[in-house]
């Protein structure tokens, strides 16, 4: 079942620059060193994922 969310309409003016403009400014706010984390954070959840899809890194074979 899919919920009816209530979304603004769509207009110009005022009201709508200023939604933009606190949403960008959210976006910009977060610290680069926080997204580098997330963003490693994630590569290595995907790292583990045996059935992703996309090339495969390659193995090194061990120097013994």
């Amino acid at each position: 079942m899919v919920k009816n969310i209530s979304m603004p309409e769509c207009t110009e003016g005022q009201e709508s620059f200023e939604r933009f403009d606190a949403l960008v400014g959210a976006v910009l706010t977060v610290p680069h060193s926080l997204i580098e984390r997330r963003q490693r954070a994630y590569r290595k959840k995907v790292e583990t994922n045996p059935n992703r899809r996309g090339p495969k890194p390659k193995v090194k074979p061990s120097v013994s």
